[in-house]
């Protein structure tokens, strides 16, 4: 199944058994499961369990298990993250997936760099974890609103600090949850990025965006005016083709995992039919159904 590149979305792990009946059919081939700042009451061995129940009759993989906190510090929602990741790396096997997501954390408030000694020890401790239970990290490459000088979630956003985070942790177990809109939103071009970066994306979120260029160019970035929009694929600026082509170019394994719930007009009651449409949109864009070759 390697050469089909799986197209599926995002479901909250708490939710993972109760949502995934109601949209496996829609065509979804993966689901990856979120969970927000701690794994919270969710018994991981239970969920597992049923879920490969749902996988058996539906079809369908878990990509990956995300913790999506703050596990530099711990302070206060945080203060179950990086057990959190402990607890998913753990429970991986369980789940048919070998990777788990989420941000690196940072010091609240401080430049990225006054992260990196934290990130190296948290992280160091956490690859070799993940290492010895054959599971690899992925961290998604999402600001949460931060810049190089200051935020409160994540210093994986810029390529800037990828260098800085591979080069104090040089593990093959770390490397990107990647999407085109986290890097749109900064302006930055995602074709060659992804390019440069392909053989340390693990997994990839199905999200894009659109660029107001005309609202950048009259009223800058920092203006009263929006000038980019999250957008679910198939209504951004993104071809998707592209993006799967230079992800098959670089032998890439994984899958693409629809991030619905921020499109500003596929929303509320066309929350799935939007996430439906980048579903077809996105198997087109890798050349439909696998088709295999006469003998």
């Amino acid at each position: 199944m390697t050469n089909l590149l799986r197209i599926g979305t995002l479901v909250g792990g708490g939710d993972a058994v109760r949502v995934i009946p109601q949209i496996a059919h829609h065509g979804f081939e993966s689901f990856g499961l979120t969970f927000w700042q701690t794994t919270g009451a969710t018994d991981l061995v239970e969920t597992a369990k049923r879920v490969r129940e749902l996988q058996a009759e539906h079809g369908f993989i878990v990509s990956t298990l995300g913790i999506f906190g703050n596990p530099l510090t711990g302070e206060g929602g945080n203060a179950d993250t990086l057990a959190s990741w402990e607890r998913l790396i753990d429970h991986a096997h369980l789940f048919g997936t070998d990777i788990v997501s989420g941000f690196t954390g940072r010091l609240t408030g401080e430049p990225i760099d006054a992260s990196i000694p934290q990130y190296a020890k948290v992280f160091g401790e956490l690859s070799k974890r993940a290492a010895d239970r054959g599971v690899r990290i992925a961290f998604e490459n999402c600001d949460m609103g931060g810049t190089w000088e200051t935020g409160d979630w994540n210093i994986a956003h810029n390529p800037t600090a990828w260098e800085m985070m591979f080069n104090a942790i040089p593990s093959e177990h770390i490397g990107l949850q990647w999407e085109p809109c986290h890097q749109m939103v900064s302006l930055i071009d995602p074709i060659p990025q992804l390019r440069k970066w392909v053989d340390k994306v693990f997994n990839v979120h199905g999200k894009d965006a659109t660029i107001a260029w005309d609202i950048v160019r009259e009223y800058g970035i920092h203006g009263p005016k929006p000038y980019v929009w999250h957008r679910t694929p198939g209504f951004g600026d993104t071809d998707w083709t592209d993006i799967i082509t230079i992800l098959r170019q670089g032998n890439y394994q994984g899958t693409i995992d629809i991030e619905g719930w921020h499109d500003p007009v596929y929303n509320g009651e066309l929350e799935m039919t939007g996430q439906v449409h980048a579903l077809h949109y996105l198997k087109r864009c890798r050349g439909g159904d696998f088709v295999p070759n006469p003998v």
